[in-house]
């Protein structure tokens, strides 16, 4: 048998580049690892994984340099070892916000941040669960600016699952339409303005484009775009009415579309 040796106080790296300490030595499969950076102690572990750098600190920002997935009860795999819906959300809103190769295909994510709150997973988590919510057949999205219009802050106080179909309301295709205003684009043919509105058929379960004529200033397009958009998003609001909270339903009629969108 061989002599036993405290390694009590021997340092080292992890993977991730964070230093570890040893500050208990019972044997070699039973040791305690002292994070500093992250004042966290992992417990009972193998001195062989802490030699290799394979211990990970829960509070390491290691999705995009700023989130982590800290302690507590949400995982990140379900009973089959794949991802979880929630984590995959909370994953995704990261890569919008602080993915520089995300934020060049879609720019209207640039400037947006994560509250501190949800830069910890188990935050995020905890509201997810509380306010997730189904529609058959649809496909549920989190949303940052119906509720606060223009918001760029994703938060709990901010942010609401809607469905695709209201969600996509609220897209914007700041390069097709250029420099003019929101729903009006300049035709060349007619050297008019045209007012048109992207719509979705129910029935049919396909998008269209709903034309809206030609005028002769873009303000005028615009105006004639703004009272049928604000009209169509209260039909939809309708046809969800029994499916989303008062909240998403009231602010869906309340909803005005301006010059400067």
């Amino acid at each position: 048998m061989g002599k036993f040796k405290d390694r009590t106080g021997e340092e080292n790296y992890n993977t991730f580049g964070s230093k570890m300490i040893i500050v208990e030595y019972r044997k070699c499969s039973d040791i305690d690892i002292y994070f500093p950076q992250y004042n966290w102690t992992a417990r009972s572990v193998e001195y062989g994984n802490f030699k290799k750098g394979n211990i990970l600190c829960p509070y390491e920002p290691t999705t995009y340099g700023i989130g982590y997935i800290g302690e507590g009860k949400y995982k990140i795999h379900d009973e089959n070892n794949k991802l979880t819906k929630c984590y995959t959300t909370w994953h995704s809103m990261l890569q919008r916000c602080y993915d520089e190769k995300c934020q060049e295909k879609q720019p209207t994510y640039k400037n947006c941040k994560i509250c501190k709150e949800w830069l910890n997973f188990q935050n995020f988590a905890e509201w997810y669960y509380n306010n997730y919510y189904k529609i058959e057949g649809e496909r549920m999205c989190l949303d940052k600016d119906i509720l606060v219009k223009g918001n760029k802050m994703y938060s709990p106080e901010n942010c609401i699952f809607v469905p695709h179909n209201i969600n996509i309301l609220f897209t914007k295709r700041d390069k097709v339409r250029g420099k003019h205003p929101i729903g009006v684009c300049y035709h060349k043919q007619t050297e008019k303005f045209e007012a048109k509105c992207s719509v979705y058929d129910n029935e049919k379960k396909i998008r269209r484009i709903k034309y809206l004529g030609y005028y002769e200033t873009p303000e005028q397009a615009f105006e004639v775009y703004k009272q049928f958009k604000e009209k169509y998003i209260k039909q939809v609001a309708d046809y969800y009415k029994e499916h989303i909270s008062n909240k998403l339903y009231n602010t869906l009629y309340k909803y005005e579309v301006e010059i400067t969108d």
